[in-house]
């Protein structure tokens, strides 16, 4: 009985170590389900901002732009010469609005952590930040990039698209599926980690040094947020042209 018991024991341990958490969170039970309430607030905040400068921008098109259309159009053209690049001239065209939504939300979700008073707001438990310096947020980005080179290669080559796992070789069979499993991963951790490091830096400087030092280092903090989010679009925009052309 007791051999029984023991992987069933042991089972039990690793799930209990799974539930260890670092820090707080606030917590709401939606449909039988936890979710991070904090994570959900702030990238409803993100998604408010970008829907609603969207709308204000071109509610009234103008034949001269305003400054307004004028920035609109510069990040569209932006977006839209990025994935020309990275899928090519005569696929790219269905790519630009995915592309484009999943560089604007990782741009002002990093943005939102510096700009935006999130330590202001009291919550029961945990605090607010930007929705990328949770790893539920960049996991699941990366997980819906994946699901669209994946469906990008099945649409554009059918089944065919799996034999590019054993091209040029079969002995290459696991490595190519090994690499599937780390384009998500290589992609979230890299978001998360930057973005947490950076607000840990800028929070600990305000602490010992609260007026002079943490301004230069938040506009730093700026920059590379905003190189993160075009390395996120990049890359997933470069694993879909990847997968339609069917080799590495």
């Amino acid at each position: 009985m007791d051999i029984v018991q023991s992987p069933i024991s042991t089972l039990n341990h690793f799930y209990e170590k799974s539930g260890v958490e670092v820090g707080q969170h606030f917590y709401w039970q939606i449909g039988g389900f936890q979710v991070h309430a904090q994570v959900l607030i702030t990238s409803w905040v993100v998604i408010a901002i970008s829907l609603g400068s969207a709308t204000i921008a071109v509610r009234d098109p103008q034949t001269i732009p305003t400054d307004g259309q004028n920035f609109v159009e510069y990040v569209l053209e932006f977006v839209r010469d990025l994935t020309r690049t990275q899928i090519g001239e005569e696929e790219y065209g269905p790519w630009v609005s995915f592309i484009g939504t999943m560089f604007l939300f990782i741009l002002i979700s990093n943005w939102s952590g510096a700009l935006l008073p999130w330590k202001m707001i009291q919550l029961p438990h945990g605090e607010l930040a930007a929705p990328t310096n949770d790893i539920n947020t960049t996991a699941a980005l990366a997980l819906l990039t994946s699901v669209a080179y994946f469906y990008a290669g099945l649409a554009k080559r059918g089944l065919g698209y799996f034999g590019k796992y054993i091209q040029p070789t079969p002995v290459l069979l696991p490595i190519n599926i090994l690499e599937d499993f780390t384009k998500p991963l290589s992609l979230s951790f890299r978001l998360f980690g930057n973005i947490l490091a950076d607000e840990l830096v800028v929070a600990v400087l305000v602490s010992l040094v609260p007026l002079v030092i943490p301004i230069p280092v938040m506009f730093l903090g700026l920059f590379t947020s905003a190189i993160q989010a075009l390395i996120f679009a990049t890359l997933a925009a470069a694993y879909i042209g990847e997968s339609m052309e069917g080799h590495h």
